[in-house]
């Protein structure tokens, strides 16, 4: 059996992760994929959950990522095309450069659209209320500008409709240019 690719699709909220991840998914051009949305982990925690984008949230986000990083290679270890929809930010990524290293094809990109239009597609987002949804949004874009050797993990999608957006991560994915490379 062949094994599995990994991408994972990541940025700030409203920047259109779960929407291109799940047509990546559905339009895979392996036999069998997998959309694995990151937020349904959080869901699965029922007391003591803490909002992810909060600083004391750190271990609990951690130990999200560690389960489904597991899920993830158990999918890809049995053929499937995994599309990881969520936030993994370069702060996470020590466990896919992991995988990476036990021979696992690991793909990082990095949605990003300018942070007015982010804002405006977080209006119209109804996952939270609007402040929230707007609080979580500036929050996440900080955190996701200014990435240093990660910035060529970026994708500009500011001005493209999410198809442009699919083939620029369909390009990617084919010549490997947003691949982890074990180090």
């Amino acid at each position: 059996m062949t094994q599995g690719r990994i991408v994972i699709i990541t940025g700030t909220p409203a920047t259109g992760k779960s929407t291109l991840a799940s047509l990546l998914a559905n339009q895979s051009d392996k036999e069998k994929s997998v959309h694995m949305h990151t937020d349904d982990f959080y869901h699965f925690i029922k007391k003591g959950r803490i909002a992810p984008h909060l600083k004391k949230a750190h271990l609990q986000n951690k130990i999200v990522i560690d389960a489904f990083l597991e899920a993830t290679k158990v999918f890809a270890q049995n053929g499937y095309d995994v599309i990881v929809d969520g936030i993994v930010g370069p702060w996470f990524l020590d466990p896919w450069f992991q995988a990476a290293k036990d021979g696992f094809d690991v793909h990082y990109i990095i949605l990003r659209a300018s942070k007015e239009e982010t804002l405006t597609r977080g209006r119209n987002r109804n996952k939270l209320d609007e402040a929230t949804n707007l609080e979580l949004i500036q929050t996440m874009w900080d955190q996701f500008n200014q990435l240093g050797e990660f910035e060529a993990h970026v994708l500009d999608t500011t001005t493209q409709t999410i198809e442009q957006s699919l083939d620029q991560v369909r390009q990617c994915i084919q010549d490997h240019s947003m691949r982890l490379n074990p180090s």
